[in-house]
């Protein structure tokens, strides 16, 4: 058996914001992910952060969000160069469904009708990790 490439070393939730004096029953949200990294050479580990909103579509204030910090540790890569493509798409599937339920859960204890976000192909996100990613 092949030795995995990378793993997810640990993930929290550091930063939640919840506003919901305005919120109405009714409310449409336009949701927004914006992912970002760190390669850290010295560790070769990846720091991935994911920033989840939503926003209310009619009056365009921030209702939610959510940033989650994601460690990820790889064999076998001595540089950002020697990442495999795949790591970047694959880092934020693995990621979403903390994501996922961290929002549902959130939102179901402020007493409110719950966020439930449906399964989601992020794979176009992969190009935004990448663009967004320093080296550390």
């Amino acid at each position: 058996m092949e030795i995995a490439r990378f793993a997810l070393v640990s993930y929290k939730f550091d930063k939640v914001s919840l506003n919901l004096e305005e919120l109405k029953a009714n409310t449409t949200f336009a949701i927004n992910f914006k992912p970002s990294g760190v390669f850290n050479n010295e560790k070769k580990t990846y720091e991935l952060t994911f920033l989840f909103t939503a926003i209310d579509s009619t009056s365009q204030k921030d209702i939610i969000s959510i940033r989650c910090k994601a460690i990820f540790s790889f064999n076998e890569v001595s540089t950002i160069d020697d990442i495999p493509s795949f790591f970047y798409n694959n880092a934020i599937a693995i990621l979403f469904p903390y994501i996922r339920a961290f929002v549902s859960t959130v939102t179901l204890q402020a007493n409110i009708q719950p966020l439930v976000l449906p399964t989601l192909n992020l794979s176009d996100l992969q190009n935004t990790l990448k663009a967004n990613t320093k080296v550390e």
